[in-house]
Formats: structure tokens, C-alpha cells, sequence
């Protein structure tokens, strides 16, 4: 079910700029379902209450690993989402901008942008990753082949926290739509479960599309 991620996007605007809102990239993570699709697959999810959340531990899904060279996950990440990226021989990006799609706000420094999980590692955890091997959630925290990865605002990813949507969904309403979708696709790739309260917010997310 992997398939290829999209590159490098043309130049917005002056290096200079900060936090300026701009037109979305069109790099975004990659196997976002349709609203139908993303409707057919949450009614499949198990619906369970959270379990073991007290024995999550952030250290229980190894990230960010090496993916190519010297290049990390969230380096690879930031050259995939941004626009005319620079790194240096360590892979850091020296240049480039981000569009953070959860505000709409645009970036040139690499260190205002967060790689977050679209589905928390915590979230996981208490949805079914707590019985899963190192090795798979390993694999999880490092997805590049579907929509778990996504470099937006640091204080925006801050403010999600580990929080689902029914706790928490993008300040910009016009992608909740893509959110929800993005979110129903890694739980169902991954098998994971959804609480009640969770599925009527996604179910209530779909409605805007």
C-alpha cells in the first residue's frame, strides 16, 4: 500500500517573510482517501473507550529515524511539504518555506515548523499501538507512505497536543475536511479503534466536505 510521496513545490514568497498566510502547497502527505471512502472506512472502525493510556511512554515509538543519508524523518518531511528547500550536508534545511495547512499560515524557518502525527502517539497508543511490537510503532511514528505526517505551525501542533477531534481540530475550518479524512485513513490503515465521542466529531468533519 506504499506509494511514492510527492517533492519539491515552486517559491512563494521573500525568504524574508514570517507567518505571512499564503496560497496552499500542493505537496500534502500522500493516500488521503476521498470523503466517501473516508465515510465507508470510519464506519468500519471498531468503536472501544481509550485503554492503557498510563503506560504510554513517548520513548515506546523510536523516532525520528534515518530514511536516506544523512536525511531523518522530519528532514525528509520538510524537503517533501516545502517549497525550494536547502540543506546543508547534515540534511538541515538552511531555506525554504512551509505551508502550515491546520492555520494557513506560511514559514521560512525550518525551526517554526513541527512535524506533527496526525494521529498522536499517545492517541494510538490508547487506541490498540500499546499491544503492537517496537518495531511496528517504530514503523508508525516514521510513516511517510500515508497521511500521518504533516509540517505545520509549531504552536499550532502544540496546541493539538495529544488531543482527537472531538478535544481538537484545526483553527482553519476550511481543511477540517482533509483532516478528518487524513485521520479515518491512518486508524483504519493501522486498525485502530475510535471512541464514541471521537466518530461523531470525524462524522461531523466529513459534513463539510
Amino acid at each position: 500500500m506504499r506509494r511514492p510521496f510527492l517533492f519539491l513545490l515552486p517559491a512563494v514568497l521573500a525568504a524574508a517573510l514570517v507567518g505571512i498566510p499564503s496560497a496552499p502547497a500542493s505537496a500534502t502527505p500522500p493516500n488521503i482517501p476521498s470523503a466517501a471512502t473516508a465515510a465507508s472506512r470510519l464506519a468500519a472502525l471498531t468503536v472501544a473507550a481509550e485503554s492503557n493510556a498510563g503506560s504510554y511512554d513517548r520513548s515506546l515509538f523510536p523516532h525520528w529515524i534515518t530514511i536516506s543519508g544523512a536525511c531523518n524523518t522530519r528532514e525528509t518531511v520538510l524537503k517533501r511539504d516545502g517549497s525550494n528547500v536547502v540543506t546543508n550536508s547534515s540534511c538541515a534545511a538552511t531555506s525554504g518555506s512551509w505551508y502550515s495547512p491546520y492555520d494557513g499560515a506560511t514559514w521560512y524557518a525550518a525551526s517554526d515548523v513541527d512535524i506533527d502525527h496526525m494521529v498522536p502517539l499517545s492517541e494510538a497508543w490508547a487506541s490498540g499501538a500499546w499491544a503492537w511490537t517496537t518495531s511496528r510503532r517504530q514503523t508508525y511514528a516514521n510513516d511517510l507512505g500515508g497521511p500521518e505526517l504533516w509540517a505545520v505551525t509549531d504552536n499550532v501542533n502544540q496546541a493539538k497536543g495529544d488531543k482527537d477531534p472531538a478535544e481538537w481540530q484545526p483553527p482553519r475550518a476550511a481543511f477540517r475536511c482533509t483532516y478528518a479524512r487524513a485521520w479515518i485513513q491512518v486508524k483504519w490503515y493501522y486498525g485502530l479503534t475510535v471512541d464514541s465521542a471521537e466518530k461523531n466529531a470525524l462524522s461531523t468533519m466529513l459534513g463539510t466536505c
